[in-house]
């Protein structure tokens, strides 16, 4: 189900007068491309998997819509880019719990005159079940924020994602958001705008991000058998 998220009147007329002294809040952002990760990274490979060549994300594009400028920069925070359960005292795939992973996003926006920019978001996630997960679903928790670019968050919403895995091990889904961002006037274009996208982690998991480690989705499970020599 869509649901909207509304940047405040007041927020947004008070991001024009924010001190360029303010530290930035959206360092690490990364803007995900079709065919290319985030960020270059290390990953966790297991013997007999082969390597994690960048693929396009399966995600279909959305209408587009007419604007009097500039859309906002739509971008996947590379620190909560990725969703890691971990148990014991041990990187390990064996250790691995519920994972996911922020595959791609598309985005366009519509804006006239003086009237709001409304954007409209499509994410793709890649969930997965390690050997540690209990259960056959997850509700994994997902968030956007608002930024004015750069600088303060304006707004903040998070957003629970149901996933049924069906006794499989992996799982897609595709979420559409919508995203209404007041102007101070006609002159305010969308470049003036940041939108965020990332998953609810922890400290820890944000570190294990941040460190360039990662396992892919399906993390544990047993590596396809090479067929015998003839």
């Amino acid at each position: 189900m869509r649901r909207v998220l509304k940047v405040s009147l007041a927020s947004a007329l008070a991001a024009a007068a924010l001190s360029t002294a303010l530290v930035p809040a959206v360092a690490g952002a990364q803007q995900t491309r079709p065919g290319q990760s985030s960020r270059p990274g290390q990953e966790q490979q297991q013997p007999g998997e082969q390597s994690d060549r960048p693929r396009p994300p399966r995600i279909a594009p959305l209408r587009e819509r007419s604007a009097a400028g500039p859309c906002p920069y739509v971008k996947i925070l590379y620190d909560a880019a990725r969703y890691v359960e971990l148990t014991g005292d041990r990187v390990a795939a064996a250790n691995v719990g519920y994972t996911g992973e922020i595959e791609g996003l598309v985005s366009d926006c519509g804006y006239m005159n003086d009237d709001p920019i409304t954007v409209e978001m499509r994410m793709l996630f890649n969930l997965g079940r390690g050997p540690q997960a209990q259960g056959d679903g997850r509700t994994y928790r997902y968030w956007i924020a608002v930024t004015e670019r750069n600088r303060a968050i304006l707004a903040k919403e998070y957003f629970d994602l149901p996933v049924d895995f069906d006794d499989a091990q992996t799982a897609t889904v595709t979420q559409d958001q919508t995203i209404v961002i007041p102007r101070a006037n006609a002159t305010t274009s969308g470049d003036n705008f940041e939108i965020l996208v990332g998953f609810d982690v922890t400290p820890q998991m944000a570190e294990f991000n941040r460190s360039g480690s990662r396992f892919r989705v399906n993390a544990g499970t047993a590596a396809a058998t090479p067929p015998p020599a003839q």
